[in-house]
């Protein structure tokens, strides 16, 4: 197996750029000044997290046991290689079942004295409340401050 072409340079840290790319089948060989993918800039140990992160379907548990490291660390290091590929980690965290991890299951009371529907606890209208201002933000249809204030709102 070839080895992996580093992304950053071993010397200063910076970008590294690729000038010369060849097939071994025709013996063609490209010269120039190509840049790296962002993959290729991650450090070895992110990209095989990232590598065990797909082949897992993206199941945290999966990647729990197959580095043998806890919830939290899979989420840091998660976190880590989303913001090293330059992308910015929501602050709204969701758990494996797809909830907001802020939801918490609470004994069923049907709605009894908490202002929700019959059979659904408090906590997931709220949710529910914030997924719809973010979507009417996201879809211009209020501004940021509006949307602002209703997330303020109880």
């Amino acid at each position: 197996m070839p080895n992996r072409l580093p992304g950053r340079c071993p010397v200063c840290n910076e970008t590294m750029e690729v000038t010369s790319l060849h097939c071994p089948a025709c013996d063609t060989t490209i010269s120039g000044h190509f840049a790296t993918c962002k993959f290729c800039q991650l450090s070895e140990e992110m990209q095989d997290f990232i590598e065990i992160f797909i082949r897992s379907r993206g199941n945290i548990k999966e990647v729990e046991r197959a580095l043998g490291i806890s919830y939290p660390t899979v989420r840091g290091r998660l976190d880590a290689a989303i913001n090293a590929l330059g992308y910015a980690v929501d602050a709204e965290v969701i758990d494996d079942a797809g909830r907001d991890a802020d939801f918490v299951e609470a004994p069923d009371t049907a709605g009894a004295g908490s202002g929700s529907p019959p059979g659904v606890p408090a906590a997931a209208v709220s949710a529910e409340r914030r997924r719809e201002i973010l979507a009417a933000l996201s879809k211009g249809e209020i501004t940021a401050q509006e949307a602002a204030a209703r997330l303020r709102q109880p």
